[in-house]
């Protein structure tokens, strides 16, 4: 059963911190947690229509996020409101964490896209990074955010890869 069609077990809230501030914060559906691997489905939270050029997200759009406690990577399956598949958004972050009915994630600035058919690979925000001052202040965190971004742009590469990654959570990290 994929995790678009599960049945949600409960409620949260994603809050999404970027530089020592809550940029976002939305409610979400739990569909499961087993512990390592938290996944939740929500509706697109951003004001209207934010246009990327290659995907455009908008309202109606239903995220069905993959959250890690031991990765340094959040994966976001994105539909459109019919259903139709766009692709895989994936933010580099810090392990997330779950307290209550929060879920807390720090965003390190590096995302990657894939679209739907594959074709499209996009490393984004390497400049915004670089900018965030993240290598000077912790070198370790600065280098696992690489390594999590070039381990996912292999996984977006490979055939099934993202995939696979979504629906089992032992695959190695």
């Amino acid at each position: 059963m994929s995790a678009n069609s599960a049945e949600p077990v409960g409620s949260l809230e994603v809050v999404l911190v970027k530089g020592g501030r809550t940029k976002i914060r939305y409610s979400a559906e739990l569909l499961s947690d087993d512990g390592t691997r938290i996944v939740v489905r929500a509706p697109w939270a951003g004001d209207g229509v934010r246009d990327f050029g290659f995907v455009r997200f908008e309202p109606g759009d239903v995220f069905t996020e993959y959250y890690w406690r031991d990765r340094w990577y959040a994966v976001k399956e994105v539909r459109a409101a019919t259903g139709a598949l766009k692709g895989w958004y994936c933010d580099v972050t810090r392990p997330a964490t779950l307290s209550g009915a929060q879920l807390v994630v720090e965003d390190l600035d590096l995302d990657l896209w894939r679209s739907a058919d594959g074709t499209e690979v996009l490393r984004l925000d390497e400049d915004e990074f670089a900018e965030s001052g993240l290598a000077g202040r912790d070198p370790a965190a600065a280098a696992a955010a690489v390594t999590a971004l070039d381990e996912l742009e292999v996984l977006a590469t490979v055939a099934g890869g993202l995939e696979s990654l979504l629906h089992d959570s032992t695959s190695p990290s």
